[in-house]
């Protein structure tokens, strides 16, 4: 019997850090997720700043945007508009199996926090807390005042994850695209996909010590 593909809710905001949105929309399609994408409009304009990219405000036009620069399967991603009540991820009769807010700007944080749900990506995110499915938010801001830390404890306390952009330098990156997949990859742990993004810690000690041995 073979197992559905999980479906995965992504939403990109507005605080920058969005190399990890893009990247983690890549590999969730390389992983046979199905893949609902949501984005906000400052979303699109992080997306000129930080990649000179211009995202397509319509979502059939989007969903054919992205479907082809990441080669995803006829099906595999829908994209929904900010106001898109009627889309799945607006109700907790249908929800995806996780959802990942990836970057999440403070605003988004606040909301979150607060109960608020004005426009799809939060309403999304509300019902992940409430069906007690998987969120993880990837928060970008730094300093990090005592309203963003009071935010991210009540989420997590809430079941949310909280899985800053905060990449190691165990695995001794060489490039933008290693530390990007360092973080990328911890997500993918988080949802229970698997991937080859980088070294695991410990792996390359495949042979027994010599204390092991005696």
């Amino acid at each position: 019997m073979s197992v559905p593909p999980r479906t995965i809710t992504l939403a990109f905001t507005g605080a920058s850090g969005l190399p990890y949105g893009l990247r983690l929309l890549e590999c969730l399609l390389a992983a046979h997720a199905r893949v609902y994408l949501l984005y906000s409009p400052a979303a699109q304009i992080v997306a000129r700043q930080e990649l000179e990219l211009t995202f397509p405000t319509q979502p059939a036009a989007a969903a054919a945007y992205f479907a082809e620069r990441y080669h995803a399967k006829p099906g595999q991603l829908s994209v929904f508009g900010r106001e898109d009540w009627f889309s799945p991820v607006a109700s907790g009769s249908n929800p995806a199996d996780a959802m990942a807010i990836c970057p999440c700007s403070m605003g988004t944080l606040g909301a979150l926090a607060s109960g608020l749900a004005d426009n799809l990506i939060e309403r999304a995110a509300d019902v992940m807390l409430k069906e007690r499915r998987p969120l993880l938010l990837v928060p970008r801001e730094t300093p990090l005042s005592s309203i963003h830390l009071e935010n991210m404890l009540k989420l997590s306390r809430a079941g949310a994850v909280i899985l800053p952009p905060a990449p190691g330098f165990y695995g001794r990156p060489q490039s933008i695209g290693d530390l990007v997949d360092f973080i990328v990859a911890r997500i993918l742990d988080q949802l229970g996909l698997e991937h080859t993004l980088g070294p695991r810690w410990g792996a390359s000690r495949s042979a027994p010590s010599s204390i092991e041995r005696a």
